[in-house]
């Protein structure tokens, strides 16, 4: 049985506190030590995307890095994008557009669709393809993806944003 360290972080905007297990994952401790459930387990070895999560600004498969990795870094999840008056505008045009069949996947695709608009507001159709490429999905064909990130980062040039 492994020690238990505390890891403090700031998830989703709050101080957060919680005891990892040598081994765990950051997805582990998203998942089962703070109650964060949006960041899902598709692969566990960083080929899917389900995980993905911001990490100091950088997008990660939370399955690939430890907990105790984390220490002082800032974290924001699926759960931290909305808005408390809303939706962001890539969750909405992800409704709008259909671009979500079973949820596995979803939660993987906004963060990272979120992280390149932040850096790119106008993204060509294949700089989205090129940026979501370390996500999979086997249920929508990915046209409805792309068409939600082309509209989401229109809504938030458009001044829609959260």
């Amino acid at each position: 049985m492994s020690d238990r360290v505390m890891v403090s972080a700031r998830i989703n905007g709050e101080s957060t506190d919680f005891l990892a297990d040598e081994r765990d994952s950051l997805l582990e401790a998203l998942r089962e030590r703070i109650g964060l459930t949006g960041a899902k387990e598709g692969c566990n070895n960083g080929n899917c995307g389900a995980c993905a999560v911001m990490l100091d600004g950088r997008l990660v498969n939370s399955c690939c890095v430890l907990a105790l990795e984390v220490e002082d870094a800032e974290i924001v999840t699926v759960e931290g994008i909305a808005a408390e008056d809303g939706l962001h505008p890539v969750q909405q045009a992800f409704l709008e557009e259909a671009a979500l069949q079973c949820g596995i996947c979803t939660p993987g695709f906004i963060v990272a669709s979120k992280a390149l608009l932040d850096i790119n507001p106008d993204p060509s159709e294949h700089e989205i393809r090129f940026w979501l490429a370390g996500n999979l999905c086997r249920c929508t064909g990915y046209d409805k993806i792309i068409r939600a990130v082309q509209r989401a980062g229109e809504m938030m040039r458009n001044g829609s944003h959260a």
